[in-house]
């Protein structure tokens, strides 16, 4: 959960989840919509879908325990380098460095190491890391290097005068812990969507999205994107025609709401709308729901953000 994430954000979210499943056999028996309803508001979904297959993994082939092998462990979905070596570390103390943004940021100060915080130095920064790291305490030593990035040796305004391994910095030495490493400019495209909250006898529409790709399995209104010169009553026009086979009587505006995902800025535009017709059904992919049964189906950020505001209003 804290890829991408911070502590703070996070907490609230692990407590539910360990509520929901305390162990990896509960996991893996969940259902996935269960699993991307708990995760729901992390963003990232593809965190929670590995979990879920991890899980499955655990308890098939190892009787719910997690392997202590490295290149056992690093084969199982959403084990990566830096997963593996931060389980292993914390759960069994084995000698495997982390590295993270916080922790690349404190070596490459430590060793002036000039140059954006990007994976091409990475090589080098483990190699240090697996010359120092503790094998009796590695785990303590990769919670320590992550805090050190995250509290004291920050990206911004670092508070080097009370930082533990300041004596070993030549980053401070040169005067230019502020400018290692570089600053990394990050940049959203804007999207413009709207979407259309269609209500019959006290139920609401909603659809699945495709398995695959961005937000995937999650729920949604139905719309889109928003094109180029468009209204955006056309858009939702448009929309509705190509999703539903539908048209729009009427739509009245009901709210906006701004989120963010992976790089993009969405400004997303709700409208309660009246179809000629009936919208197309397809069997698992479209529903109509009551409000009261909306806490059953995950939604991405800016769709959770309708669903409270009309849980509100009612």
């Amino acid at each position: 959960m804290l890829q991408q994430t911070t502590v703070s954000a996070v907490i609230p979210y692990y407590l539910r989840w360990l509520k929901a499943f305390p162990d990896v056999t509960s996991l893996a028996r969940a259902r996935l919509q269960e699993v991307l309803k708990t995760w729901q508001g992390l963003g990232y979904y593809q965190r929670a879908r590995n979990l879920h297959a991890a899980a499955g993994i655990f308890a098939k082939e190892f009787r719910g325990k997690i392997p202590r092998d490295f290149e056992t462990l690093i084969k199982i979905p959403g084990f990566g380098p830096y997963t593996t070596a931060a389980v292993l570390s914390l759960a069994y103390n084995e000698p495997h460095p982390v590295l993270d943004a916080n922790v690349r940021r404190v070596m490459m100060r430590l060793s002036a190491l000039r140059g954006q915080a990007n994976g091409r130095r990475d090589g080098r920064i483990l190699a240090e890391l697996r010359a120092i790291i503790p094998k009796k305490s590695a785990g303590s030593f990769n919670q320590a290097m992550m805090e050190l990035g995250a509290l004291v040796c920050k990206s911004r305004s670092p508070e080097c005068l009370g930082c533990p391994v300041l004596a070993f910095c030549l980053a401070f030495e040169l005067g230019e812990q502020e400018v290692i490493p570089l600053p990394r400019k990050r940049s959203f495209r804007r999207i413009s969507a709207v979407v259309g909250i269609i209500e019959k006898d006290g139920r609401y529409f909603i659809q699945k999205r495709p398995s695959n790709g961005l937000l995937a399995g999650l729920w949604e209104f139905p719309g889109g994107k928003v094109r180029p010169g468009e209204s955006f009553i056309k858009a939702l026009a448009r929309e509705i025609k190509e999703e539903l086979g539908a048209e729009v009587a009427k739509a009245d505006f009901l709210i906006k709401v701004e989120h963010f995902y992976t790089t993009n800025h969405v400004m997303l535009r709700a409208y309660r709308s009246r179809l000629k017709g009936r919208p197309r059904m397809t069997r698992g992919i479209h529903k109509w729901v009551a409000l009261g049964n909306f806490h059953k189906y995950p939604f991405p950020s800016g769709s959770a953000k309708i669903v409270r505001f009309l849980e509100n209003k009612s």
